[in-house]
């Protein structure tokens, strides 16, 4: 009787191994398609720089994982900074690694003036995760240049932040100007999801 039952089961068991060893395949394929944006987490936008945000250093810590699950998974890592005079370094918490690219731009929108569209195209990129600051500025600026260009975006929106703004005499504190500003691209020009969602799918 228990042989009848190992044969029965033993081609459930082959081809659940064979199903399995597909997605990791699939995975592996996707992963290849992907890139990690990280945009101006530089030190002007901390405590002791010309210009903080609201709570920095949560948003780079929560970057800082999201970088190292990319670097462990092989997922291509893309540095993003502005050209400023001073404070321009980034950040120590995602430090690029010396075969990482860096772009350097000098307008709000990383693909302008700079070969980053050229880099993916070359590197067959098709899918992107964007994070770093401001969520409302250069962050926002990448996303909807990116999703324009035809890439599939998602948005780490917990490793992203952003600093209270003011119009004439209406002034909007700096978690208003995040949530609306993701809001805004959520579900047209990008998917949000946070940290432990990326995580979750991508951390060994």
């Amino acid at each position: 009787m228990v042989k009848y039952i190992f044969i029965l089961f033993m081609p459930i068991l082959l081809m659940s191994n064979t199903d399995f060893a597909l997605a990791q395949e699939i995975k592996e394929q996707d992963k290849s398609k992907s890139a990690l944006i990280i945009i101006d987490i530089q030190n002007f936008y901390f405590p002791e720089g010309m210009l903080p945000l609201f709570e920095p250093e949560k948003a780079a810590l929560n970057a800082q994982q999201v970088l190292n699950a990319s670097r462990e998974s092989n997922i291509l890592v893309i540095h993003v900074k502005h050209n400023a005079s001073s404070g321009a370094e980034i950040h120590e918490l995602v430090r690029p690694k010396e075969n990482e690219k860096v772009i350097i731009k000098n307008k709000a929108n990383a693909f302008v003036e700079t070969d980053l569209l050229n880099f993916l195209n070359k590197n067959n990129i098709k899918d992107l995760f964007l994070c770093g600051m401001q969520t409302h500025m250069c962050l926002e600026a990448a996303t909807r240049a990116a999703s324009d260009y035809g890439f599939n975006c998602t948005v780490i929106e917990d490793a992203c932040t952003t600093r209270d703004l003011k119009y004439v005499d209406i002034r909007v504190n700096a978690k208003d100007v995040h949530f609306s500003t993701l809001s805004t691209l959520n579900g047209t020009y990008a998917e949000i999801i946070n940290t432990a969602d990326f995580l979750r799918k991508y951390n060994k």
